[in-house]
């Protein structure tokens, strides 16, 4: 999924620091502000689409191969193509939550818990922070194996290259997620790192690399096999049990939901975009576009994939090691994602690091550990402030990940577990709850019961999911034992 994702959140909320609200000028906004106060908005169509195709175009990608060698020919594709209907569906109910009350003059919600807070409030608003905070959670320590995979990969093609594909060249993941760890304990000091302005722009055309290198590779292998692989049913029962295949297809449906997901930041784009037209009819276009786009990228990846491995696509499309050459654009692509996932780690993890960080600073203000900051100077890059309470919580933070992913270095079950967990609440169930608000539609209603119908029929996709990813975490851990695995 998107990784970029909360690149954008902070970025978006950069045009917000200033706040006039001393003198709010007339409703309706002025020359230079918005009804809000807050400086005039200038974001389009063109802006959001891209912001939410570079936050949806992530390591998701790379899991789609697989993904649809488990559901075959027509279920793969059939599959992605309802997904981005109820992605896109969803978003246009959650873009005209955007602003409480009347559509072009109600009060503007800045964040997807903001939304939540006005219109559903109560117990919902700290469920809808849990699975979101949850998810960020969950986020980092799927980037964490990621990256190391990749790592590995570079490695292995090199050795591989050397020995003219004789050593079969296995290698222990744990030293390089323990590197990933280090780099990101060091980046986590840096307060604010997340809102770098730099970061997303890398972030974008380092996911676009490694997609178009994937893409790339798949076509070049089905030119060389001459023929098109994979069935229309998926991978055969023998290559697996008639069980395994059942918890395999429903894993599927967790990595492509995972590919899909953006709502968490939707809200936040949406509140860039100026206005009038009404900043709800503008996202819906945007949306259109994006998912548009996405969709059509997504199919060439995982279809491509497909076609040129069939039954034996791999987990992650440029380290299965379905490509030994050209190695060294194998290479490119693998450093790619590494970067990438660097920086996506700190996007995802640090609205997490600052949330914790409030939440102490408020329940213990008198305390020194957590408020005081020791100011240092650090030759070559200037003043820095040292909080001990963050410098500590945050390096837990981060072996606490590393440790998690050590012990679960399953790259798919854990991004189908990931897809499946946050799909339903953030994607499906909150947007229509809140439309069903915000619209006051009637219950029992013939409106009322189209929503609900897609809500359960979407929460039955996301339990069946998590169940195979689940189910695919247990049948690795019978081969693996924890901390020994190697690639």
């Amino acid at each position: 999924m998107g990784d970029n994702t909360a690149t954008k959140n902070q970025q978006l909320h950069h045009h917000q620091v200033f706040d006039f609200s001393v003198d709010m000028p007339p409703q309706g906004g002025s020359k230079c502000f918005d009804d809000d106060g807050r400086l005039k908005r200038t974001g389009t169509v063109w802006t959001s689409s891209a912001h939410i195709i570079t936050a949806v175009i992530g390591s998701g990608v790379l899991s789609l191969a697989w993904a649809t060698a488990q559901l075959g020919w027509v279920a793969g594709p059939s599959v992605m193509l309802l997904f981005s209907f109820v992605t896109y569906y969803t978003s246009t109910l959650l873009s005209a939550c955007y602003r409480s009350g009347d559509s072009v003059t109600g009060k503007r919600n800045y964040t997807y818990m903001d939304a939540v807070r006005s219109n559903l409030g109560g117990a919902k608003v700290k469920i809808c922070g849990y699975v979101q905070y949850l998810n960020l959670f969950g986020v980092s320590i799927g980037y964490t194996i990621a990256s190391s995979i990749s790592m590995m990969a570079i490695k292995r093609s090199n050795c591989f290259h050397k020995s003219g594909g004789k050593n079969p060249c296995r290698i222990n993941s744990n030293p390089y997620m323990i590197a990933f760890g280090v780099t990101e304990i060091i980046f986590s000091q840096i307060p604010d790192f997340d809102q770098l302005w730099w970061l997303s722009i890398v972030a974008a055309v380092m996911s676009f690399t490694y997609s178009t290198i994937g893409l790339g590779l798949g076509i070049a292998q089905v030119a060389e096999n001459g023929k098109i692989m994979g069935s229309m049913t998926g991978i055969n029962i023998g290559t697996v049990t008639a069980t395994q295949k059942m918890w395999r297809s429903f894993q599927a449906l967790g990595d492509i939901a995972f590919a899909y997901s953006y709502s968490l930041i939707l809200i936040e784009i949406q509140d860039t975009i100026r206005s009038p037209p009404s900043e709800s009819k503008t996202m819906k276009k945007a949306t259109q576009i994006s998912v548009a786009v996405t969709t059509l990228f997504y199919m060439l990846c995982g279809c491509m994939g497909y076609a040129a491995f069939g039954d034996l696509s791999p987990g992650n499309l440029l380290t299965g090691f379905g490509f030994y050459n050209p190695y060294w654009l194998l290479d490119i692509a693998n450093a790619a994602i590494v970067i990438h996932l660097v920086g996506a780690y700190q996007v995802y993890a640090q609205p997490l690091f600052s949330f914790v960080e409030k939440t102490a600073a408020q329940r213990f203000p008198d305390s020194e550990f957590i408020t005081k900051d020791i100011k240092l100077r650090i030759p070559g890059i200037g003043p820095y402030n040292l909080n001990l309470f963050r410098m500590i919580w945050r390096t837990a933070f981060v072996v606490i990940t590393t440790v998690i992913s050590m012990i679960l270095p399953f790259f798919n079950d854990v991004v189908g577990l990931l897809g499946a967990f946050g799909f339903w609440p953030l994607t499906v169930y909150f947007p229509v709850e809140m439309y069903i608000v915000q619209r006051r539609i009637p219950k029992w209603s013939t409106r009322w019961l189209c929503l609900q119908t897609l809500s359960v029929g979407c929460l039955i996709i996301t339990i069946a999911a998590a169940a195979g990813s689940i189910a695919g975490v247990v049948s690795d851990l019978k081969v693996y034992k924890p901390f020994t695995a190697s690639y």
